[in-house]
């Protein structure tokens, strides 16, 4: 059976001589459809590569439900609980979520979080209240450790990550971009007289978005004209004595990284800031005092996603896709008391 056009339940109703009612319920695999007929229009469907639109037949019921009132079709935004995380289900991704939902109101969705750990939510129980409620675009909050999402039956799925990569399965990615930002930050510093900055960073979390923040740092260092060369302080965790030794040593003018109990930490070595010395917070998120840095924007990393997640749905492509993509958003520079103002 060939179609110059995509084939409907319509059509194959017509070419088979049955009714709409009766093509799709054998399709749903819903409602009394004798067996043999039911076995001969999945066979004629698979020969017209019919392919069926979960997010239209949802539209569909709702519209039927609501007689023609705006439909607001399901999103799952789906995390797993880390013990070992120190902040699990944070600021960040509560920003992450925040703006999820913003963007799926204004396209017409609703997003909603679950969250799998062993006590209350199993990757089997999800999956099934997922499926039961005809939830297929799947938004993956990031995980501090590799995650595994092999565990939900993704033929039903959409599916987007929100941080660098992810491997089981492999989806498409929406995360900052790092590197991009690391250059830019360091070009802002360069353009205000700073040509010493030292980098203090944990391996963790440098891994985490696969060493794109230091390979940043490090070209700028190379490739910059006027700009002295510091060796990254690289610890497995926050350490004070180990970061005045570096300090002390290598002499940074400006020290660029996540945690904001650094500038104590320079003050304790004599540094005065920003008279002397500058600093810069590389997520603001987690500032414990007023300074400058990069806004990561994980509000639009969120929107982001979503409208990712819901243009899958409108093509129909559920499933792990055969080329995974990664979209990135360079962060903000945010202006602050603890660096020299610019020109």
């Amino acid at each position: 059976m060939k179609s110059a056009s995509a084939p409907t339940v319509r059509s194959l109703a017509r070419s088979l001589g049955l009714s709409h009612t009766t093509v799709s319920d054998a399709l749903r695999d819903k409602g009394r459809v004798d067996p043999a007929t039911a076995a001969r229009i999945r066979k004629a469907a698979k020969e017209a590569g019919y392919k069926r639109n979960p997010l239209a037949a949802a539209v569909m019921s709702e519209l039927r439900r609501s007689r023609g009132g705006t439909f607001r079709g399901v999103l799952a935004a789906v995390d797993i609980y880390e013990p070992q995380r120190r902040d699990p289900h944070g600021v960040f991704h509560q920003q992450l979520l925040q703006g999820g939902r913003e963007r799926a109101g204004e396209l017409g969705f609703k997003l909603e979080e679950f969250v799998v750990n062993p006590a209350e939510m199993t990757l089997p129980r999800l999956d099934g209240i997922l499926q039961s409620r005809g939830i297929h675009g799947v938004l993956v909050l990031p995980s501090w450790f590799a995650p595994d999402w092999s565990g939900l039956d993704w033929s039903h799925y959409a599916g987007v990550y929100t941080d660098y990569i992810i491997e089981r399965p492999a989806l498409h990615c929406v995360c900052c971009n790092h590197y991009r930002s690391m250059i830019g930050v360091l070009a802002q510093l360069a353009e205000r007289g700073y040509r010493r900055p030292g980098f203090f960073v944990e391996a963790g979390r440098d891994e985490r978005t696969q060493h794109r923040f230091s390979a940043g740092f490090r070209s700028f260092q190379e490739t910059r004209t006027g700009i002295e060369r510091v060796p990254m302080l690289v610890t497995p965790t926050k350490n004070r004595e180990e970061f005045a030794a570096w300090f002390r040593k290598h002499k940074p003018d400006v020290v660029l990284s996540h945690f904001t109990e650094v500038i104590d930490w320079m003050e304790s070595c004599g540094a005065k800031v920003p008279e002397t010395h500058g600093f810069v917070s590389l997520n603001l998120l987690y500032k414990t005092r007023p300074c400058a840095g990069l806004d990561q924007q994980p509000r639009e990393l969120g929107a982001r996603a979503v409208e990712l997640l819901i243009a899958q749905l409108q093509r129909n492509e559920l499933g792990v896709p055969a080329w995974p993509t990664t979209t990135t958003v360079p962060a903000r520079w945010v202006e602050g008391p603890t660096v020299r103002k610019g020109k």
